[in-house]
């Protein structure tokens, strides 16, 4: 490069100076240069400035060196550095910026060629980059590689602020987290600033740090394992949802098995070991980490969460020695219910606030006592906009008008619970009910009691938009009205299986909250007077056109199971909902007349499931709505006929298949009857991007389909196969090339499935249920699939080798399992079931016809050994005892439902001379479900 000098006799001569990249291999150090490039063609600067920016210059060319007597100048540096140094030279400086690209070439020419100013303003990028709170602003392998550099360096500005921003945008979906040092993660981690949205989030991203850095420990400053391993120290373990922390003891047995041990203590005695921690001052381990970064809480999944613990993570560290003396000592410790901890704090200690925190999940947490909570929530979150607390039954409706007079300012609330399983198609022999015998705390110092719905008050409740009450049958269409005090807000409403509700509460409600455009209603009374309510114009509203027709301006609408629609009220409907995005009609009295008279084109979501429309209806509804990503049609019969005939022949499937691939590219596919392709090519491109698909009664997908499953949906998750023709090849491959597959079910297939199937490894399955198609399993080829796949749900049907040592397989392979099912699996319980119960993360559990040594207390033991345990489905044939003690009030606050099925003996009309030639058939089930405030009792005349 050329560059002019006045360190010479004569200040006009020009100096050349050649800069050697010292990037060059070792191998590439005869090759050309490059040719010289004159920096004042790159600036149209004379003279240039460099002794003016640069003291490294300044020496060179001012005598210092050497060299500086000479006229040709050798100086090896990085070449992309300094090329980056000399356009921040010559540069205008309103057209040169810092980016994460170009921050470390800049650093490093700066550093090297001694540019102050450049270096002046790297700092000042970087301080103002890591001071805003995002972690999309910068990488993190580039604060890998700045740090690294700043540390050899010996940088301290860069030293200082990377562990911070590290802590505060903590994330670990980047492949690059592994390769973090040993002590950016240490610092980072010891941060005060730490933020993480769960402890999980921060036990997850250790665990597989050190995975991956066990494989080169040896290469580690801190080279022992035993310092890598100090770093699950730092993990606040009693905080860890039981479900993760059982899981970790597939991989780190050790670990696991003393976080969940310290969980369940926690349980035995939370509010003991809370108010004994703030005595002694030892709370941090209690403490949910919330800094003034965070903006999501996520505690789902945690029973020993307390409103204790909820309280402890809000109160300032600094409490006066008295106020800890005080709530620690024996006299306190009266009453659970008159939370002592909350109302020592309530009167004296004023709890810290956290303004950038948006949403808080306290779902699965039933220890809570939700009236505290909702005071917790006011105080220390005034900003909060999301609260879920899912599967939590004792989650009562005055919880919900109290949170809504309290915290207005939420816009978003789930209370999700299971829904119930017993439908009105179901025939019901006798019912009965009693209230929940829990002790509750007195709640009138804490509700709103009967609201005038027509006062002022009305404008407190203007923010709620979405408001989730799925499964939750004990509410009434008097709670409904209740509810339409959020009629200036609420947009959106999911009462699906709200079984107490009627069509007229249903339609009350949507009179008064018309701004209502997305409803789940699914299995509910919803019926003809709702669609008229949503069919009949408004005049009361502004809206011009048919925009004030309510059903018009409908985006999401879920109608599965409402068996009380008529036909006419049904294509009334369906003539209306024309700008609707999500229609789901499964189980619905919908035919072509009515499916007809639909002429949107704003589809994403179609479920016309289990209902008698005919390729004449749905071809031009998938025609017009290019836009459709899922598309469920299991169980139509009819779409196989057209006024009541047969097809031709030619048209008998082309016209289904034709329409889905030439008009759509789906996501999510179920089928059956008319669903039947010829052709590989037949299902490409449309289903390059299906994620989930299900495959049932009324087509066969023959054997090439299938292997080419893999190929025609590369980004297959979930796959569903029901009554179709499988072999070990299908499941191999699937399982061998779906790499992002989780979930396999196959229900009643045919085929020559054998062992080999399951012999290929397949890391991302999660859910396995295979359903009467394995008689041959075997406790070694259970052995195999613990080896193969690390699963949270199972499901076997029909394998009779099992015994009971299968239970100690299932219970040490997979300690996480939320979901397990056996059914006709040989004599798996005939000593009991003490393996299965230390499955601790056991949510839903069905144990039928495994083998009579099920003792009578199954229930209460179930309840008491699974914290999280929300369904238990039994068969009195297993009992050792002839029975099962049923407790009208359990110790647990999770559990939903319980189903004790019932056999009677049947002589076969062909063995009736044979001694013992009888066998069990399935008479009743007995079905127990709680609700927030009741015990209700029901025997079912069939198998549920």
């Amino acid at each position: 490069m050329h560059g002019g000098g006045s360190g010479g006799d004569d200040a006009g001569d020009e100096i050349v100076l050649e800069i050697t990249d010292t990037t060059f291999a070792a191998g590439e150090a005869d090759a050309s240069p490059p040719p010289p490039v004159s920096v004042s063609d790159l600036a149209g600067l004379d003279p240039l400035p460099l002794i003016e920016s640069s003291s490294y210059f300044r020496a060179l060319l001012g005598g210092s060196f050497s060299e500086s007597g000479r006229t040709h100048v050798q100086i090896s540096c990085n070449l992309e550095a300094a090329v980056q140094v000399l356009l921040y030279l010559f540069e205008p400086s309103g057209s040169f910026s810092i980016t994460h690209h170009s921050f470390l070439p800049l650093m490093e020419g700066g550093l090297f060629l001694a540019v102050e100013d450049l270096l002046t303003e790297c700092e000042r990028w970087f301080c103002t980059m890591s001071s805003q709170s995002s972690s999309l602003l910068i990488p993190l392998d580039f604060i890998i590689e700045i740090c690294q550099f700043a540390q050899e360096q010996g940088i301290a500005y860069i030293q200082d602020i990377c562990p911070g921003y590290l802590a505060q945008n903590f994330v670990i979906a980047s492949g690059s987290f592994v390769k973090m040092p040993y002590d950016l993660l240490y610092s980072t981690i010891e941060c005060p600033h730490l933020t993480v949205d769960s402890e999980k989030q921060l036990c997850k991203a250790i665990l597989c740090w050190i995975s991956e850095n066990l494989r080169c420990c040896k290469k580690l400053v801190p080279s022992s394992v035993d310092g890598q391993l100090c770093l699950l120290n730092k993990v606040r373990i009693c905080l860890l949802p039981l479900e993760f922390a059982a899981g970790t003891k597939r991989n780190w047995t050790e670990f696991g098995s003393k976080v969940e041990s310290r969980i369940l203590n926690l349980l035995k005695d939370g509010v003991q070991t809370v108010l004994d921690a703030t005595a002694d001052d030892d709370m941090e381990s209690y403490r949910i980490r919330i800094t003034e970064y965070s903006k999501k809480i996520v505690l789902s999944g945690c029973p020993q969460i307390t409103t204790e613990l909820l309280y402890m993570s809000v109160l300032p560290t600094n409490l006066d020695a008295s106020f800890k003396k005080r709530i620690g000592s024996p006299g306190a410790q009266v009453d659970y219910q008159n939370i002592i901890l909350y109302n020592e704090v309530k009167k004296d200690v004023k709890t810290l606030s956290f303004g950038n925190v948006r949403m808080v999940d306290l779902s699965k947490c039933p220890n809570v006592h939700f009236s505290t909570a909702i005071d917790w929530l006011k105080q220390a979150f005034p900003e909060l906009r999301i609260f879920r607390a899912s599967f939590c039954l004792l989650f009562q409706f005055e919880h919900l008008l109290y949170m809504l007079l309290e915290c207005p300012w939420i816009n978003e609330i789930d209370l999700t619970i299971d829904t119930s399983i017993i439908a009105p198609k179901h025939l019901v022999m006798s019912s009965r009910f009693e209230v929940r015998a829990t002790i509750k705390p007195k709640l009138t110092r804490y509700y709103l009691q009967d609201p005038s719905f027509d006062t002022t008050i009305n404008s407190d409740f203007s923010n709620i938009s979405k408001l989730v009450l799925e499964g939750r049958n004990d509410i009434t269409d008097v709670d409904l009205l209740k509810i339409s005090i959020l009629k200036n807000s609420l947009c959106y409403i999911n009462i699906k299986s709200c079984t107490l509700l009627t069509d007229v509460g249903i339609s009350k409600l949507l009179l008064k909250c018309t701004k209502i455009h997305s409803m789940v209603l699914s299995y509910t009374s919803f019926g003809n007077q709702s669609i008229h309510t949503l069919c009949t114009p408004n005049p009361l509203d502004s809206m011009d056109e048919c925009s004030h027709v309510m059903a018009f301006r409908m985006q999401e609408l879920h109608l599965d199971g409402c068996k009380g629609i008529g036909y006419a009220a049904m294509s009334q409907l369906m003539s209306k909902v024309n700008m609707t995005n999500y229609l789901s009609l499964r189980e619905t009295p919908l035919n072509d007349e009515a499916l007809c008279n639909y002429v949107g084109s704003t589809l994403e979501y179609l479920d016309i499931s289990e209902t008698v429309v005919s390729m004449v209806s749905l071809a031009p509804v998938i025609q017009r709505n290019y836009n459709l990503r899922c598309l469920k049609a299991a169980g139509c019969r009819n779409l196989l006929f057209e006024h009541g005939e047969d097809l031709t022949s030619r048209n008998m499937y082309g016209d289904f298949l034709q329409e889905i691939t030439s008009a759509c590219c789906l996501e999510d596919v179920e089928m059956g009857w008319a669903f039947c392709p010829i052709r590989v090519t037949t299902l490409i491109p449309s289903f390059s991007k299906v994620r989930n698909m299900a495959i049932g009664l009324g087509t066969t997908l023959p054997e090439n389909i299938l292997c080419a499953l893999p190929e025609i949906c590369p980004f297959l998750e979930s796959l569903v196969l029901r009554f179709q023709m499988i072999s070990d090849k299908v499941v191999t491959n699937l399982l061998e090339s779906s790499t992002k597959l989780r979930v396999l079910c196959l229900h009643s297939c045919l085929g020559s499935l054998t062992s080999l199937s399951f012999q290929m490894k397949a890391p991302a399955l999660r859910i396995l249920r295979l359903e009467w198609i394995t008689p041959w399993m075997t406790n070694s080829d259970l052995a195999v699939l613990i080896q193969n796949y690390n699963l949270v749900e199972l499901s076997l049907t029909g394998c009779k080798l099992l015994d009971s040592s299968s239970q100690e397989l299932i219970s040490s392979g997979w300690p996480n399992l939320t979901c397990l099912h056996l059914e006709e699996c040989g004599h798996i319980t005939l000593d009991g079931v003490s393996s299965i119960l230390n499955c601790k993360a056991l949510e839903d559990l069905l144990l039928r016809h495994t083998g009579k040594g099920i003792g009578r207390t199954i229930i209460t033991d179930a309840i008491t050994e699974l914290p999280l345990l929300r369904k238990l489905a039994l068969d009195l044939c297993d009992a050792s005892e002839e029975g099962y003690d049923s407790p009208n009030n359990p110790e647990g606050k999770m559990i939903r439902t319980i189903r004790m099925s019932r056999c009677k003996s049947v002589r076969s009309c062909f063995d009736l001379q044979r001694e013992g030639s009888s066998k069990p058939v399935h008479k009743e089930t007995i079905v127990l479900e709680w609700s927030s405030r009741q015990l209700r009792t029901t025997i079912v005349k069939e198998r549920l």
